[in-house]
């Protein structure tokens, strides 16, 4: 669901789409990586003045930890 979400968000903020991808690796049953692939033009405005958009994604996904005790960890990489 997270993933999904995330994914969605990105893709309205960026300015190449179908560039983004977003995958989740589970590093073990209480801690997972959410990892998003963008565009190299995009990779500032997914970032956002002051780390504004990634935060708020973080806050968001830091919220998912309450219903399926899971942290997330949010990493940007280029495609």
């Amino acid at each position: 669901m997270i993933i999904k979400f995330i994914e969605n968000y990105a893709r309205l903020i960026v300015s190449v789409p179908e560039d983004v991808s977003v995958t989740k690796e589970l590093i073990d049953d209480n801690f997972a990586e959410i990892i998003i692939s963008v565009n190299s033009v995009d990779i500032g405005k997914l970032i956002g003045k002051n780390g504004n958009m990634i935060n708020a994604l973080k806050t968001m996904a830091n919220g998912c930890k309450a219903k399926d005790g899971v942290s997330y960890k949010i990493q940007v990489v280029v495609k």
